[in-house]
């Protein structure tokens, strides 16, 4: 739980660079709802991150930038009812983000024509539902 989280191969983030709050959750609870503090709230500067190299960092500043605030990323968690699962949710929630924002992009499509064949096929369907639905129609 405590120390660096692993977000994709050599990808890591310190847990100095990660900063944690807690607050009371309004979600399940029962009697302890009043009284614990079970919401986690987790935040990490990508903007002064030292994790990620330039380009990724660059890359991810692009691809979360209306959910930055200042250029800091927070994710919460209040879905369970104890504090030590809420972490572990936000800190995979964290790591699914991030992994995300600084993968590479797709590979663009090679535009292609159809095969002959494909074409062919294609027409020849035609021609029968064409037939199918004239052979239908009755002569008025």
């Amino acid at each position: 739980m405590p120390g660096p989280l692993h977000v994709r191969g050599s990808t890591v983030i310190p847990e100095a660079e990660l900063g944690w709050r807690f607050s009371r959750s309004s979600g399940p609870g029962g009697q302890g709802v009043n009284t614990t503090d079970s919401r986690v709230e987790l935040t990490f500067d990508v903007a002064a991150t030292t994790a990620l190299g330039p380009a990724l960092k660059a890359r991810a500043l692009e691809r979360l930038g209306a959910r930055l605030r200042d250029g800091v990323l927070t994710v919460t968690a209040s879905e369970h009812r104890s504090q030590l699962r809420n972490r572990e949710a936000a800190e995979i929630r964290l790591a699914h983000l991030i992994a995300e924002a600084i993968a590479p992009p797709p590979r663009r499509r090679r535009p292609t024509k159809p095969s002959r064949g494909s074409v062919e096929r294609r027409l020849t369907a035609k021609k029968h539902r064409s037939d199918l639905k004239r052979l239908r129609r009755g002569t008025e």
